[in-house]
């Protein structure tokens, strides 16, 4: 006779049980934040997080995050990750961003050449509170908003809106079939109308023309027989002494990464040209190679993007990553909570040094959030509350979020609370930086 797997509980039980939780954990104590007499500085964080970079583009790192106080926050992750960590937390983890700032989602094409927008960053991606990722967000949508003028109510107004649109889909999540909601996702075509702002929907258009073939003469010149990556120090160099001769083997571990069909397709390919780039905020420094290949003809390019992967910035703490290859829990984080991943992602290990590998440009779209004014901001969030509920409901249990979380307003508010004191230790914190740097304790280059 068939023995009966053990069974989850229905979806009642756990929402009850989601509820219960707020008997331990109720929801308004997620509106206070105040540092602590003990409470890390915050210099000596990034400069620990500087441990292992390349020590030539640590300054182009804080000069980017002196931009403006959004971009130190984008920067400025293992910060937030040690404030966090003080935080209450309702003991429901699941795999979790990690790094779910406002400029961490933005549209790009699947396997299937769809364009969908969704969770487009995961180096912090671990086990983790689903709490830390939408104070993260919210917090995020107020720094931005201040920085681009808007007033003080409407700042709140937009965290509390990103909140409850991250409340309601949990809700309505919770409630579908399994497999609806892993197949469900939010398509950027539609998701871009809902802005006022015309650069969004350009931009948006523009992205469906941004593939391989239309990036090689932005990034290669012909040579003879074939291409060549251009230079442009210190951002593109063939300064790629890390790698040395260990490619190859890199090359071969990482074609074992992907399933056999994409192996096929991989292997039509040759290799042309490596070069290291510098990307981000937070990454720059890191160690990040563009790898072009050529297919069928000189014209049939594909630009894949090598980039270092280090220990997330919560594993210290949170429990110890079970991968050995960060490469690898960074490429596992990013295929359960997306909607669809790219199609040539994996990873590999140079040197002693972990790598995720995927597509340097497909369809790549960023809503340009310094541009946008109160109430795009207002969408702009909504949008990512929505997909942060999605990759949530993926990696955890839905249900007892949807339970704890309920039906009325008391978490939206209590969490737009947060973001706007997490806002104004932001902005202490940014200049804190300023500080340290015209003292001469961390080096910058701004304009790069």
């Amino acid at each position: 006779m068939l023995r009966r797997p053990s069974l989850a509980p229905p979806a009642d039980q756990r929402r009850s049980a989601g509820k219960a939780l707020r008997q331990q954990v109720p929801r308004s104590w997620h509106a206070s934040w105040a540092p602590g007499a003990d409470r890390a500085d915050p210099i000596a964080l990034l400069r620990r997080s500087d441990r292992d970079r390349l020590k030539s583009l640590v300054p182009i790192r804080y000069g980017r995050m002196l931009d403006s106080p959004a971009a130190f926050l984008r920067g400025a992750a293992i910060i937030m990750a040690h404030d966090l960590a003080q935080t209450p937390v309702t003991g429901l983890r699941g795999w979790i961003c990690g790094d779910a700032h406002l400029n961490n989602f933005g549209g790009f094409a699947t396997p299937e050449r769809n364009f969908i927008f969704d969770v487009n960053d995961f180096d912090e991606a671990c086990l983790g509170p689903w709490e830390w990722d939408i104070k993260r967000l919210a917090a995020s949508v107020v720094v931005a908003a201040r920085v681009n003028g808007v007033k003080e109510d409407s700042c709140h107004a937009a965290a509390e809106a990103c909140v409850r649109s991250y409340r309601l889909r949990s809700r309505e999540l919770a409630a579908m079939r399994f497999l609806d909601t892993w197949y469900s996702r939010l398509d950027a075509v539609n998701a871009v109308e809902h802005f006022d702002n015309k650069r969004v929907t350009e931009q948006a258009d523009g992205a469906t023309r941004r593939t391989n073939a239309e990036t090689l003469p932005k990034l290669a010149a012909r040579v003879k027989g074939g291409y060549r990556i251009v230079d442009d120090p210190p951002l593109v160099s063939h300064a790629t002494q890390s790698l040395g001769n260990r490619l190859p083997a890199a090359w071969s571990a990482y074609r074992t990464t992907l399933s056999e069909d994409r192996r096929l397709l991989l292997d039509r390919y040759r290799m042309e040209d490596v070069a290291r780039k510098v990307v981000g905020v937070g990454s720059v420094g890191l160690r990040c190679f563009v790898v072009l290949l050529l297919g069928n003809d000189d014209d049939d390019p594909l630009f894949l993007q090598l980039k270092e992967a280090r220990p997330s910035v919560l594993e210290a703490l949170l429990d110890q990553s079970p991968y050995s290859n960060q490469g690898k829990r960074v490429v596992s984080g990013q295929r359960i909570l997306q909607a669809a991943s790219d199609l040539f992602l994996g990873w590999t290990r140079v040197r002693r040094v972990d790598y995720y590998v995927r597509q340097l440009r497909d369809m790549k779209f960023a809503v340009p959030t310094e541009e946008l004014g109160a109430d795009d901001l207002t969408v702009y969030g909504e949008l990512c509350g929505w997909v942060l509920a999605r990759a949530h409901a993926c990696s955890g249990d839905p249900a007892r979020i949807s339970g704890y979380l309920g039906g009325g307003n008391a978490f939206d508010r209590a969490v737009a609370a947060f973001a706007v004191a997490y806002a104004d230790q932001t902005e202490r914190d940014y200049a804190a930086l300023e500080a340290a740097v015209r003292a001469g304790r961390l080096p910058a280059e701004r304009g790069l």
